[in-house]
């Protein structure tokens, strides 16, 4: 209890200097968007300084295995568990190619934070609108398939005890349209390092990111999104599992005929 009072000050800076690095860091990378006509070079800015400044600022360090034999000259439907904020720097950080993301409809509302993710072509997706949902699970294989880089978090939702939970099948089915691979990335610390009150509390700690092997999605139909879910998720919980256990890589993931737990629910697109 005491240590917690303790640290409350430093957290409440630490929580101040990521708003005010975000703030500075959005107008930074709006106004080079302008300049630029482009969004290679301020989506670089999300990684560097952007992400890193964050990640340095908090307290963290950061351990990555396997992006180095990902072939990052193409695009991917990254596929990774959500445990708290820290995980969107994290990726940002981790995956060397511009991350587009997919978004709910909701941020929409936000001044200056939509401004940007509409200025960097992010896609935001109204998930109580079946035939919207639909839209934009064609946008996102669209962009999918122009070389953009798609990052999501399939489960929908964060975590709140670490494991990974049933996954959404929604936009797996913009993978499977578009042909594009998926990449499972498993991360574990984020949600120990930044524990849930009424305001942030930091717990620094080191942050654990694997990358898996790339699953393919040749030849799947939108209609296959449940079983690719199953796979998965248990691609995903095997990632977690050998992170958290301190062991090594996974097993490559099975092919699509394996057998596989099918998937229940209707279209619903995530976070």
């Amino acid at each position: 209890m005491l240590k917690g009072l303790l640290s409350l000050p430093l957290d409440l800076a630490k929580t101040l200097g990521v708003v005010v690095w975000s703030v500075v860091w959005i107008v930074a990378a709006l106004m080079v968007r302008v300049l630029s006509g482009g969004t290679r070079l301020p989506l670089a800015m999300a990684r560097t300084p952007w992400a890193s400044g964050i990640l340095a600022m908090t307290g963290f360090q950061l351990d990555i295995e396997g992006a180095e034999i990902i072939d990052w000259s193409r695009p991917y439907f990254i596929a990774a568990n959500h445990q708290s904020f820290l995980d969107i720097p994290v990726l940002f950080v981790a995956v060397p190619s511009g991350l587009h993301f997919v978004v709910k409809s909701e941020l929409k509302r936000v001044p200056f934070l939509s401004w940007y993710i509409a200025a960097m072509g992010m896609i935001f997706v109204n998930r109580k609108n079946p035939e919207q949902a639909r839209d934009s699970v064609r946008r996102t294989a669209e962009a999918a398939r122009s070389g953009k880089t798609i990052l999501l978090f399939p489960e929908g939702t964060r975590s709140l005890d670490g494991n990974i939970g049933r996954l959404k099948s929604g936009m797996l089915a913009a993978a499977a349209e578009s042909s594009v691979p998926i990449l499972p990335v498993a991360i574990a610390g984020t949600g120990e390092g930044m524990a849930k009150a009424w305001f942030p509390r930091y717990r620094s700690r080191r942050i654990k990111v694997r990358f898996g092997q790339p699953m393919s999605t040749q030849g799947l139909r939108a209609e296959d999104r449940r079983e690719l879910a199953s796979r998965l998720r248990n691609e995903l919980k095997s990632l977690h599992s050998s992170l958290v256990q301190g062991t090594g890589n996974s097993e490559p993931v099975s092919p699509l005929g394996a057998q596989a737990q099918s998937e229940e629910g209707e279209l619903h697109v995530q976070q």
